[in-house]
């Protein structure tokens, strides 16, 4: 990957650095990288690729089987418990990505990191206890996955440590490697689950500790498992570097925090706010959009194409599966596109992608689905977002108590949309599959790459944490959101209003386009016009 970038002039230093900047760290008065100095650097990069795919793993390997655990530890749990156990994670990183972003900015990044890490290990180990309670273990699991989130908090430290470590010809790539390192950590999350499931329900059992190894524990540990791997590797090659836009190293900010209080208030006054609090709410919209679109996918096929839940599990899960995939590529295929174009184009094409896939959703014709006339009992089911509706989905519905034998199909009476809304063709819901595919990833990263850009020199640690709960929040709300619309007033109402968002701010891009660039771009504007 690093033969891919554009490398920074190197001369070698015979002589060792000494005092606060260690052993690889240039001084502050270097013009130039040394070559020992550029290897730490993306050594300690590389880390964070890792810690980015290890949390990503740690949080969809076990998402296929919390139903079916929730309900062997605790009887009691219910649907509507479920949907809580599912957006604890949300909520817990969206607590926790501002407190670790700000404890970044002033203590060495290392802390908040290990610790972070640390608070997942732990969380994933009592995933794996809590069936031992006498009583309230789904409120044992709640804690679990809530201190998980909690723990992927750090995603906000990894990212602005890569920003910080980065030239602005640097930032694009690394940032779109970032993303791919967690789409493929989304992806192979269920992957290895899967293969876990040959373990089976019972598994086997470790007395001396009391441990189950089963189905449903044995993807936690190895995520807890990860989890150590990740925290070793931090702890023994993790390096931290600082670079300015330019590419010169800069002194260790850890070893100075005066200086970092200092470089703050200097940049304070020049950071475009309008641009920072612009770039948070596209975020949030691109994240709220891409969340209705995963939560609504198998639902919708399930009404539009009376799929059996088994046929809309199987074959949604192998189009989110490509979708996965197609988003590596975007994300490899945007650091040479944004080079030519620029990342706010790059973004802007994005959103437009996004909404042209929302807008091929929009029923239209004289043709009607086919109706479900059995009268389902609980059709109202939770929706969460983030590749969680398919399992949560299948999961919830094969519960629902009937006195039939044959699975009943088509879009349910009680939603009475299904009476005079046209049916979604196939060929519409594969064509949104694919624009979604390619406006998503395209919009995510150049997300990431601007704010990092916009904020410049300052410590972006609370910055990235404000982007990444922003980002919780909106897979929060995305479900609930499209949850209640699609079952009361259907896709079409639901899918307009997602387009009326998508234009919004679109419109809001274009007002704010000029203002998103570099901070050293835009500290030497207004040093012109000073002058």
């Amino acid at each position: 990957m690093a033969a891919a970038l554009m490398e920074p002039v190197v001369e070698e230093e015979e002589e060792p650095l000494l005092g606060c900047y260690g052993d690889e760290d240039p001084r502050p008065g270097d013009v130039t990288e040394t070559l020992q100095h550029y290897k730490s650097r993306w050594r300690a990069i590389r880390i964070m690729y890792l810690t980015m795919f290890f949390s990503s793993v740690g949080f969809s390997i076990v998402i296929m089987s919390i139903w079916p655990y929730l309900q062997k530890i605790d009887k009691t749990a219910d649907e509507s418990f479920l949907g809580w156990i599912i957006a604890s994670y949300s909520i817990g990183q969206m607590t926790a990505s501002p407190l670790f972003g700000a404890w970044s900015n002033y203590r060495p990044r290392r802390e908040p990191l290990v610790v972070s890490t640390a608070i997942s290990v732990l969380a994933n180990c009592l995933y794996a206890y809590v069936h031992l309670p006498a009583a309230h273990n789904k409120y044992y699991m709640l804690v679990a996955r809530t201190l998980v989130g909690f723990g992927a908090g750090n995603v906000a430290v990894v990212r602005s440590y890569i920003a910080g470590a980065t030239s602005l010809t640097e930032r694009t790539s690394a940032m779109a490697n970032t993303s791919a390192c967690q789409a493929v950590g989304f992806i192979l999350g269920p992957v290895f689950q899967t293969l876990f499931t040959f373990v089976g329900e019972k598994g086997i059992t470790w007395e001396a500790i009391r441990l189950q190894v089963n189905m449903y524990t044995a993807p936690a540990l190895f995520g807890a498992l990860l989890g150590i791997i990740n925290i070793v590797l931090i702890l023994a090659v993790f390096r931290e570097h600082r670079v300015d836009d330019m590419g010169k190293p800069q002194s260790n900010i850890n070893c100075a925090a005066e200086e970092n209080e200092e470089l703050a208030q200097d940049n304070q006054g020049n950071i475009d706010h309008v641009a920072v609090v612009s770039t948070n709410i596209l975020f949030f919209v691109i994240l709220f959009v891409f969340a209705i679109f995963e939560t609504i996918v198998t639902p919708l096929a399930m009404d539009m194409y009376s799929w059996t839940r088994k046929k809309a599990v199987f074959i949604n899960s192998i189009i989110l599966g490509a979708i996965g995939i197609e988003s590596v590529i975007v994300f490899l295929a945007v650091k040479v596109l944004s080079k030519r174009t620029g990342e706010r184009a790059v973004l802007y094409g994005g959103l437009v992608i996004i909404l042209l896939g929302f807008f091929t959703l929009l029923p239209w014709g004289h043709q009607l689905p086919n109706i479900q006339w059995e009268d389902l009992k609980n059709t109202s089911v939770p929706r969460t977002a983030f590749g969680e509706s398919l399992a949560l989905y299948w999961t919830l519905q094969t519960q629902l108590p009937s006195n039939n034998t044959v699975e009943a199909t088509g879009c349910p009476i009680v939603q009475s949309w299904c009476l005079y809304t046209p049916v979604i063709h196939l060929g519409q819901y594969i064509t949104t599959d694919i624009l979604m595919g390619l406006g998503y990833p395209a919009c995510n990263v150049m997300s990431y790459t601007l704010y990092s850009k916009i904020l410049g020199p300052k410590p972006q640690g609370v910055y990235m944490g404000w982007l990444t709960a922003s980002g919780s929040g909106a897979r929060i709300l995305g479900p609930i959101f499209v949850s209640q619309l699609y079952t009361h007033l259907g896709p079409r109402w639901a899918f307009s209003l997602v387009c009326w968002i998508v234009v919004l701010s679109l419109l809001l891009l274009e007002i704010v386009y000029k203002r998103l660039v570099a901070f050293s771009v835009r500290y030497q504007r207004l040093q012109e016009q000073r002058s």
